[in-house]
Parts: structure tokens; sequence; C-alpha cells
């Protein structure tokens, strides 16, 4: 079975090193610049097995983002890691009440993040 994420970040690098870290660990990647362009992603079949979204982005940030995916009952369910330079015990905390499976701070070893992938692949299979 092929596992699928959508990788949500509004810098281009940051979104070219996290998909080849997802694919080291064979997930497939569907990329995403901002959060209004994930959320329409998500109302497209088939969804994604994961999303990994940062928070600090323009226009609609990783934090609003993951409460509209939290409310629709379509993504609900979605596994999402959190990936940002807001690591402070508040904003951890914050995370895990709207819903994140796993928070990663930035800057990440690459084994670290594959790692949390894998584990949260195999946390929703």
């Amino acid at each position: 079975m092929t596992v699928r994420a959508l990788v949500v970040d509004d810098a281009a690098d940051i979104r070219l090193l996290l998909r080849e870290v997802c694919r080291l660990v064979g997930v497939e990647v569907e990329e995403a610049a901002s959060g209004s362009d994930a959320l329409v992603r998500l109302t497209v079949d088939p969804l994604p097995d994961l999303v990994v979204l940062d928070v600090q982005m323009p226009e609609l940030d990783g934090w609003e983002t993951l409460a509209a995916i939290r409310r629709d009952e379509r993504t609900h369910g979605l596994p999402v890691i959190l990936c940002s330079v807001r690591s402070r015990p508040a904003d951890l905390a914050r995370a895990r009440a709207l819903g994140a499976n796993e928070v990663v701070p930035k800057p990440f070893a690459i084994e670290e993040f594959a790692q949390v992938v894998q584990q949260v692949i195999e946390g929703a299979a």
C-alpha cells in the first residue's frame, strides 16, 4: 500500500527537505504552499494518509489550518504532524489541544523527523 503525505509550508526549501525525508521512508508527497491551498487539496479524493504542517505561514497559519482540518467531518481523523520553530510549552499544549498527532520542532534532525513520520503512519494503520 502506498502511503501519501501532504506537506504544507510556505518555504519551498523546507517543502523540498520534508519531501525528500518522507521519500526516504517510502512516503509519496504532495505539496501545498499555504494553509488555504492545503484545505483546497483536502477537498479532493483520495485524501492523503498524513499531513505535515508548518505553523508560521502568512494568510492562514498552521493553527488555523489544523483547526479547520479537525472541524471538517471528512478530515477530522487525518493524522497531522506540526513542524514549527514555535516549541515553547504553551505552543506544544496548543498543538495538542487542537489535535496535532505530533509536533516536531524546527530545526530538526532528519532522522528524528523520519522516525516521527514512521510512528504516525504505523499508529494510523
